[in-house]
Parts: structure tokens; sequence; C-alpha cells
């Protein structure tokens, strides 16, 4: 058996009904684990769901909702007994422009979805965690968007550097009942969220000017990180981001 591998696993993974959540559940199913997905629209859930077979188990969720996320880990239990790892993904960004210009309705919906719904998932899985004194691992997908000024995307750049510093506390104060949480920084990646840097020609030439790899990502390349973030191969490592952005970030 692969040194790297989630036999035995139970994970939810939201915003799981396409790009990177969607990756992230297939590679999950792939190495072993059953996965609970969650995403606002069940149609679409259902369909990943369905082509993952008997592993796999679509959820209606809004995170940015707690009482959502407190479902969501209840109906994971319920249908799999237990949840061993959560992947934090479900993301929005609505407003594309300068900071100074968001009206409160945009950041509110940023903040709740992006950084609430984060907290109060991972919370549920703690606690869950903790009442059945077991292991586990959380990952956090943030963005590089989070370690480096972030124009034309500024609060969402705020959110993903405040999931960075939730990362490093929660790690460490969760390091005791043997739950690591670890969080991944994608760099440009192709998916219907990033649409409007990758379609931007100008937008995607800098972007790529300032790449050493000198394209964007495919989600399946950021599946991999999460796969072994989440398994026992990464036993040691807690409070870490793994940055996945082709060198961008180097220069």
């Amino acid at each position: 058996m692969s040194f790297i591998h989630l036999e035995g696993k139970v994970a939810v993974v939201t915003g799981a009904s396409r790009g990177i959540g969607e990756a992230i559940a297939r590679a999950f199913v792939a190495s072993g684990a059953r996965v609970v997905l969650a995403a606002r629209k069940i149609e679409a859930l259902e369909a990943v769901a369905a082509s993952l077979g008997e592993s796999a188990h679509a959820v209606a969720a809004h995170t940015g909702r707690e009482e959502d996320c407190k479902r969501l880990m209840a109906a994971a239990v319920s249908h799999f007994g237990r949840v061993d790892v959560l992947v934090n993904n479900a993301a929005t960004n609505p407003y594309f422009g300068p900071m100074l210009d968001i009206d409160g309705g945009a950041w509110d919906k940023t903040f709740e979805v992006n950084l609430k719904g984060y907290f109060w998932m991972a919370r549920e899985a703690a606690r869950h965690l903790r009442g059945r004194d077991a292991a586990g691992a959380i990952v956090h997908v943030a963005s590089v968007a989070g370690l480096e000024a972030a124009p034309l995307q500024g609060v969402y750049g705020m959110t993903k550097a405040a999931i960075l510093s939730m990362t490093k506390t929660m790690a460490f104060e969760l390091a005791s009942s043997r739950i690591r949480v670890n969080a991944i920084a994608p760099g440009l990646v192709h998916t219907r969220f990033a649409s409007a840097l990758t379609e931007n020609d100008a937008i995607l030439s800098e972007f790529l000017r300032k790449t050493p790899l000198g394209r964007y990502a495919e989600p399946a390349e950021i599946a991999g990180a999460a796969v072994y973030l989440a398994s026992d191969a990464a036993s040691y490592v807690t409070g870490h981001t793994l940055v996945v952005d082709g060198g961008m970030t180097t220069s």
C-alpha cells in the first residue's frame, strides 16, 4: 500500500461541487477515503457524488450559516459514523475591484463564507473529534492572496490572511487533542471561481510573468497537497501553510 493514503478515513469537503473542492473529493476517494461532499446546490453535488459511488455522500449546506455547519457535521457523522478529516474549501469572492469601493453586503458575504464558515466548520470538527477522543486533521484551503498584496481582491485576500493566522492558532490549541491543522495556499488555478483572472489577458499575463513555471494550475494539482496533509504521512506536520503556486511567491 502507498505510504500516502487515506484508507479507513472519513472526510468532509466543503465547496465540493466543482473546482478545487471537487478535485480534492475525487483524490480522497481514489486514496481510499469515504467523503461527504458539501456545497449550497444539491444537484451539482449529487452528480459528483454519483460518479464516485458509495464512497461519496452529498449534503447541501451553506457554510456561511452557523446552523448549516452544525447540520453538515451531524449529517456526515450520521451517514458514515464519524469524521476524521475536514477540508474547508468553500469560498466566495463577490467583489472584484479597488478595495475601498467594496459595499457592505459584499464585505459581509466574503467574511461570512471565507472566514466565519471555516471557523464554524473547524470548531464542529474539533468538537466531534474531541468527543470521540480521536486524532484527526483539518485542512484549510487559503490562497497566496493571503500572503502578499491582492490588488482588486483586497477583502478576499484579507480573509485568506486571517485563515493562515487561524490555522496556526488552531494547530497550537488542538495539538494536545491530536488534531492537526494545516493550510494550503494555491496560486492561480484554472477554475470558474478564478475566471475573472484567467480570462483577462492582461491580468493573466502578469500572473504568468511572476510564475516561474509559466502557467496556472489545474485543480487536481492542488488536491495532492490536501491528500498529503490529511494523511498519516503528515503526522508530524501541523500549523503549516503549504504553498502550491508554481513558484510565484519566490520572487
